[in-house]
């Protein structure tokens, strides 16, 4: 986001990170710690337009609630069977993974390698990130400036996500590079255990995913690498104005598949049977979901569900998510045929996302390389 001077009646005020909203003719927001610095941090111009009815949105007040959604319990899978079970138990695992993933694109998973003081440190470490200064994070090239909040290519609020995050590539977490005295050190060290651990049980999921549609799984994840692959820490802040503004807006990953971690708070929805649902946290579990990469080399035989985080008024909420991505010039095509899909290279992919978000504002994603 660009500084400059105030905003007419809407004043972003950086204390710790966005730790007021001010709106001047009503009230004042807070929603985070307050620090003694406070330097004001305006939105974009183009930001003026998205928020001009803001008027009316904190006027509504407590008449202005979101919609009852009904919360479901994704598919719960014990990941133990795989590697201790029998050849039965490792049969019905694999036909539970393989069942989710066509039915419902989200499942949980349970015994899954990942220890729960690994991740019980790696939220503690997430949490003193984004507590430290707005300005720090933004221009100090922490985790090497991937550093990213807000939607810059947001016309309405529609498009805005409410929302902080670093969105890392694995090969960027490695400590090699940085001395051991540096203030991101120990992070950097969770990060890369977090990183490499989900990376192994990113590459078992796809090789079963792969493997019961008749492809050799070992070679299915050959080019998903630590040099291709993502780690994102994701902080959604309480937001004064939901349901307005989504924590992070509707979207499908553009990835082969997706394990995400977070806290108890929730507000992760996904849609299904044409409505949205709220997925209920479950502490013990991580959540994994199939991406577009998945959808189109199996031919919508496994299905990347458009999914939402909606933003929450009262609690601050927290989420680390892993994508399982394959090099740029690698090229997607269907696993059978005739293949519902055009062939493309990664690469390809992104920049044609990248492109329809420009123009559009949003993505478009699998529908670009339907055969027609």
């Amino acid at each position: 986001m660009e500084k400059g001077g105030g905003v007419v009646h809407l004043v972003l005020q950086q204390t710790c990170h966005w730790n007021h909203f001010r709106y001047n003719e009503s009230r004042t927001f807070q929603y985070l710690k307050c620090s003694t610095e406070k330097k004001p941090v305006a939105f974009q111009d183009h930001y003026r337009a998205i928020f001009k009815d803001l008027n009316e949105l904190l006027q509504l007040g407590d008449d202005n609630k979101q919609d009852v959604v009904e919360e479901c319990e994704l598919p719960l899978i014990d990941l133990s069977k795989l590697k201790n079970g029998n050849k039965n138990d490792v049969a019905n695992c694999t036909a539970a993974i393989a069942k989710a993933s066509s039915e419902f694109g989200f499942f949980q998973v349970l015994n899954h390698g990942i220890s729960h003081e690994l991740l019980g440190e790696m939220k503690e470490e997430q949490k003193k990130l984004f507590e430290l200064p707005f300005e720090k994070k933004a221009t100090s090239k922490l985790l090497n400036d991937f550093y990213r909040w807000g939607t810059p290519s947001a016309t309405s609020l529609n498009q805005f996500s409410w929302s902080e995050a670093f969105h890392c590539p694995l090969s960027d977490i490695s400590l090699k590079n940085h001395s051991a005295t540096s203030s991101s050190h120990f992070l950097r060290e969770v990060m890369e255990k977090v990183a490499g651990a989900m990376l192994e049980l990113a590459r078992t999921l796809a090789r079963v995913l792969a493997e019961d549609l008749g492809y050799p799984g070992d070679g299915f994840t050959e080019n998903c690498n630590k040099s291709t692959c993502f780690l994102r820490l994701n902080r959604y802040p309480r937001c004064p104005f939901s349901p307005e503004v989504f924590g992070l807006q509707p979207h499908t990953d553009s990835d082969y598949l997706t394990i995400l971690y977070q806290d108890e708070v929730g507000g992760l929805q996904l849609m299904k049977d044409n409505k949205w649902v709220a997925v209920k946290p479950n502490s013990d579990a991580l959540i994994v979901n199939i991406g577009d990469l998945f959808q189109a080399w199996s031919n919508d035989i496994y299905k990347s569900v458009e999914h939402k985080v909606m933003a929450n008024g009262k609690m601050e909420r927290y989420s680390m998510a892993f994508f399982l991505c394959p090099s740029y010039d690698s090229t997607i095509g269907s696993c059978k045929q005739p293949s519902i899909y055009n062939s493309f290279t990664f690469g390809d992919f992104r920049k044609q996302v990248q492109q329809d978000v420009l123009k559009t504002g949003k993505k478009i994603g699998l529908p670009r390389f339907l055969i027609t």
